[in-house]
């Protein structure tokens, strides 16, 4: 597999960007090698510089759940573009894109557009700390939602990639605000409650863990904690930026049942463009300026190039149900073989293969991993033509555009590895 083009672009990046790359888990450090630079995608593939090919199962990290270029999301942006790309005023296409997330998401009465899943997390905590008048958040171990200060406490994603604990820069008074507890420990939130709960403000989780790796809820987990912040007045906050309209067309809050108080969107809402949003109760969302105190603003807010594209993916995805028994079963299909020495968790389609035989549940048992038999791995399924995450603590992404055959040829290729 050729990669000379990679090689130099990689070489120049690294004299401008700190790394190479705009995002630390991109840069294969704990992979080893040299990262890809992509040239263009097509359905349920990428294509590099050098010219290769591969079935991509990252899809930007998780907004492609069509796959690359869909033809309704495509359509759309062509249409925006002939108006403007930036106003800095209100457009019709906020309005219905809200009207449209609130219908599909219910628990979301009123919501605020904003730019990016961190920024929306962000915003969540301002407004929940307003709300109550209260200054603390749980947080869950390995849980990553996104590089905001009081929230890098033990997070996962590019941190547990790269093995960093805590980030340098972080004031040790933001990051005392956070009490961070083992996910799926309903023991631990019910003593960090009972010795604190009147200054708890929110608790905020993955419902699906995505940035440790795939982790699933364990039974009566998500329910422990909407019980909890009802019973001491605390908000109960989702990050669905991951799994909103990937788990289930409303996401985990409809597949598993429970109703947050607020919810923070991103990835898949954009159609593969930036943009987040964060929302919930009225009564907590009339509290955000210009109707209360608590502040939050985005010259870029719902940039019409990104509603456009939203609109379309989210209108596409609400009128064909079909697709999330279509990847079901194909993630069913990919992950039906769990190879020697490994595990491997799956929730409609996102998923991680685990280099562990042992169940993998929460902080404490991904990190116990081989981490360089899955480097090793990645190389090999990556020279075979299966891009995966360059990170044994990131979920995988499976889009409607994948094919059996795709599929058939991932599992051939992991099967040679593991029989090599």
């Amino acid at each position: 597999m050729k990669t000379a083009r990679s090689e130099e672009l990689f070489a120049r990046a690294q004299a401008r960007i700190p790394g190479g790359v705009n995002s630390p888990v991109r840069a294969f450090r704990s992979v080893g090698g040299v990262p890809r630079f992509i040239e263009r995608g097509e359905g349920s593939r990428i294509f590099d510089v050098d010219g290769n090919s591969y079935i991509d199962y990252v899809g930007s990290w998780g907004p492609l759940l069509l796959g690359h270029r869909p033809q309704p999301v495509m359509d759309a942006l062509r249409e925006a573009m002939e108006a403007g790309t930036s106003f800095g005023a209100p457009t019709e296409r906020e309005v219905e894109l809200a009207e449209l997330i609130s219908q599909i998401v219910p628990s979301m009465e009123m919501l605020r557009l904003v730019n990016s899943g961190t920024e929306a997390t962000m915003s969540a905590l301002r407004v929940a700390r307003g709300f109550t008048g209260r200054d603390l958040t749980i947080k869950f171990e390995g849980c990553y939602h996104g590089h905001v200060d009081s929230l890098l406490v033990k997070a996962g994603s590019g941190m547990a990639t790269l093995g960093i604990a805590d980030t340098a820069g972080v004031p040790k008074g933001f990051a005392e605000t956070a009490i961070a507890l083992p996910y799926n420990s309903i023991s631990a939130v019910e003593q960090a409650f009972a010795e604190r709960g009147a200054q708890i403000a929110a608790v905020i989780v993955e419902p699906v863990v995505g940035n440790m790796g795939c982790v699933l809820p364990a039974p009566g987990f998500l329910e422990a904690l909407r019980g909890l912040t009802t019973r001491h007045g605390a908000l109960l906050i989702f990050d669905e930026v991951m799994t909103g309209f990937r788990v289930a067309l409303g996401g985990a809050q409809q597949r598993f049942g429970i109703k947050p108080d607020l919810t923070t969107l991103g990835k898949i809402i954009g159609g593969g463009l930036p943009i987040a949003a964060y929302g919930g109760r009225a009564d907590i969302m009339r509290k955000v300026a210009p109707l209360g105190p608590v502040y939050q603003a985005g010259t870029l807010s719902g940039n019409p190039l990104s509603v456009a594209a939203g609109l379309a993916m989210l209108r596409y995805l609400a009128s064909h149900p079909e697709l999330y028994e279509l990847l079901e079963a194909r993630g069913a299909q990919l992950t039906a073989w769990t190879p020697p020495g490994t595990t491997i968790n799956r929730v409609g389609a996102m998923f991680t293969l685990f280099f562990s035989p042992d169940p993998v549940t929460d902080w404490d048992s991904a990190k116990k991993c081989d981490t360089e038999r899955f480097g090793r791995f990645f190389h090999f399924m990556l020279e075979r033509g299966v891009y995966l995450a360059p990170s044994q603590f990131e979920a995988a992404f499976l889009s409607a555009a994948h094919t059996e055959e795709d599929i058939r040829d991932t599992v051939a290729a992991a099967r040679e590895f593991f029989n090599g």
